[in-house]
């Protein structure tokens, strides 16, 4: 998966924004949401990146999966990310 070529990623102190230059639309995403996004950018799947997730913080392993396909779903519909 990619960025749009429209989306400007920032890293801030608490977490990641995106601008969509076509729309002048913005998202922000937590560290966890900004951690999923770079994992995405460097080539792994949404399955990997869950994966690497349930390693980092195993109490939080059975939501992972799903916080990475809605979160992942979202940015797919709004266009910011293209498969």
């Amino acid at each position: 998966m990619n960025l749009s070529p429209d989306v400007i990623v920032t890293e801030t102190d608490t977490g990641t924004v995106l601008l969509d230059e076509r729309t002048g639309r913005y998202w922000t995403l937590n560290p966890t949401g900004g951690a999923v996004l770079r994992l995405l950018v460097d080539g792994r799947t949404p399955e990997e990146a869950a994966g690497e997730l349930a390693r980092r913080h195993p109490a939080f392993a059975d939501r992972i999966a799903q916080d990475v396909r809605a979160l992942v779903g979202s940015l797919l519909e709004e266009k910011v990310m293209v498969p």
